[in-house]
């Protein structure tokens, strides 16, 4: 992106060219602010569907765009930094809980919103007819390490009925950076986010996607959104990610990836080195 389409609140360091590029496309979106984002869309129960295309793929998508969309502006600004740090037993009970595609399970991680230094605890649970429903907490002031009490309290109360805790404590496994926009059509109170400059894995050593794709992901109450119909009409079908998933089959613990080693070898690259211990236990 060259200096004249950048605007205040726009960092022009280190971003990938993939990055750069599709933050001059989002910008010709009409903005929309978080209070309206949030108010209209929450979306905290809802069916997710995620995509990787290649950047044309995404230029073509908001091309076919109607003014129903927006997309999240925050003080100039349409890329936000998320840090997502994910929790599981030291022998990955809930990563094997998703391998084996159980129907009722759950992912437990905080995520922190990079430029308001802000912190979420936030536990997802995949339930029937594959709706996701999420809760979280304010989980201010956390500097890396195991979950407080009020954590552990509010994880366990999350699951309950809808899964069994580990006996073993939660411990931090992988985590995940990526740069994110967030689309919204009002019209349907659905959303699409955009990820880009994607990392899962742990720390520095961790697989990347690959310069030139974008992975999107669908979010909707309804079993196909909006968005879901103009990617289709794209060529562009559903892929099967989990970041916290793609980050535990990076570490090289030799672990069975089979759901998605395919999207791993086709979009990521993955670091060649020995094995990497459970951060935990490292």
């Amino acid at each position: 992106m060259s200096a004249a389409l950048r605007v205040e609140g726009s960092p022009p360091g280190g971003w990938s060219t993939t990055a750069t590029e599709a933050d001059a496309l989002l910008r010709a979106v009409p903005p929309v602010d978080l209070p309206t984002l949030e108010s209209t869309a929450p979306l905290l129960t809802r069916v997710d569907r995620k995509y990787v295309v290649p950047l044309d793929t995404f230029a073509r998508l908001l091309g076919s765009l109607d003014d129903g969309w927006h997309s999240l502006d925050i003080a100039g600004r349409r890329l936000f930094g998320y840090t997502s740090t994910y929790f599981d037993t030291a022998d990955l009970a809930t990563y094997r809980a998703h391998l084996q595609g159980r129907r009722r399970r759950f992912k437990v991680r905080i995520r922190r919103y990079d430029d308001s230094d802000s912190s979420m605890l936030e536990v997802k649970r995949k339930g029937m007819r594959g709706m996701t429903v999420k809760e979280r907490m304010p989980y201010p002031g956390w500097q890396g390490g195991e979950l407080c009490e009020a954590g552990r309290a509010f994880v366990a109360e999350s699951v309950t009925g809808h899964a069994v805790l580990p006996d073993a404590d939660l411990v931090p496994v992988v985590t995940t950076r990526n740069r994110r926009a967030t689309l919204l059509h009002a019209g349907s109170c659905s959303r699409l986010t955009v990820d880009l400059d994607l990392r899962c894995g742990w720390g520095e050593d961790s697989g990347v996607l690959r310069e030139g794709f974008v992975l999107l992901e669908s979010k909707a109450s309804g079993a196909t959104s909006v968005a879901d119909r103009l990617l289709r009409s794209l060529g562009a079908r559903p892929a099967s990610i989990s970041k916290y998933c793609i980050g535990v089959a990076t570490l090289g613990r030799e672990l069975p990836s089979n759901p998605w080693r395919r999207t791993v070898r086709r979009y990521f690259d993955i670091p060649l080195r020995e094995e990497h211990p459970c951060p935990s236990s490292a």
